[in-house]
Parts: C-alpha cells; structure tokens; sequence
C-alpha cells in the first residue's frame, strides 16, 4: 500500500485485539488486490456503548487506482462479527472491481432461437432448425406450456440445447411471441 492504514474508532476505544484483526483483513484484501493504495477503516460504537456492548458500524474505504470502494456495513452487536462482516463485503466488492479490470465481466447469454423445420404432430417430435444451419431434434414433452398443439413450421422458439442419444436435442422449447 502506498499510504498507511489509517484506523479511526469513534465513541469508543479499540482494543488491541480488535485492532489486530483490522490489519490481518486489510493485508488478506492486499494479498487478493495488490494495487490497492490506501486503506481507511472507521468503526463506530454508540455513545452508550460501555452499558450496552453494542451496536458497532464498520465502514472500509479503499483507494484503488481510478476508483474509491467503500463499504458500510449495518450495526452488529458484536464488533468481530461487525469487521468480518465489513471485510467480507469489501472482498466481494474488490473482486467485482477487479473482475471489470480484466473485462472478466459476467455476461447472461440468452437461450437459443431457432424456427421449427419439420414437424410430426402424430408421432409427437419435430425439428428446429437454428440461425447458423444445424438441425435439433425435440421431443412434445419438450414444449413448455402444452405448446407442442401450437407449433406450426416457421415458428420462432427458444430452447436449450442438450446431447441425447442420437446427437443435440432441444429441452425446454417456448414459443417466442404468437404462433
């Protein structure tokens, strides 16, 4: 880290014990994120804390090269579980980040479409045939809804596609739109 860890305690005095564990999850975050540049961690107790324990707020604030993360976790009545709590977030938070660093981002594909090719509605299956050509087997049980009535050739569905017996197949076929 390029500055020092600052530790701020408000309303009450941090134990040295408490304050071990601040820098043991601080280096763990280091050891996770190497460029992390400042550390400011703020742990606050109420005023009436020496009566009552309890509730403690800890809040992390890192500076990272082109972004500040910061985490603010909600009082928890014990202060170990408060720091866990916090530092559990801001790992979490630090591993989005540099997910986005590598353009790692989590994408959420949609399903398949295809158009119905070929259709045996005696027999109970058909095939769909998708946009680059291949052609997919699917099974009445595989049309969601009771939708296998409703299938003509050309109908636009979606699917997911699986290996069967005799090559892909399509499980969970759904209309997409009016038939």
């Amino acid at each position: 880290m390029q500055r020092s860890l600052q530790i701020t305690a408000r309303d009450f005095a941090l134990t040295p014990a408490a304050e071990a564990e601040i820098r043991e999850k601080v280096a763990m975050l280091e050891r996770f994120y190497e460029r992390i540049s400042g550390c400011h961690v703020i742990v606050e107790g109420t005023v009436d804390h020496h009566h009552r324990g309890g509730p403690f707020k800890v809040r992390v604030d890192m500076t990272l090269p082109g972004a500040e993360l910061s985490v603010n976790r909600q009082a928890e009545d014990d202060l170990a579980v408060a720091i866990r709590s916090a530092f559990d977030a801001a790992r979490r938070k630090l591993q989005d980040y540099a997910r986005k660093q590598r353009r790692d981002v989590k994408t959420i594909e949609a399903p398949p479409h295809a158009r119905v090719s070929q259709l045996f509605p005696l027999e109970g299956y058909g095939f769909l045939t998708t946009a680059d050509g291949r052609e997919i087997y699917f099974h009445r049980n595989s049309v969601l809804n009771d939708g296998f009535d409703r299938l003509k050739v050309g109908t636009e569905v979606r699917f997911a596609e699986e290996m069967g017996d005799k090559g892909p197949q399509a499980s969970s076929v759904a209309i997409v739109g009016k038939s």
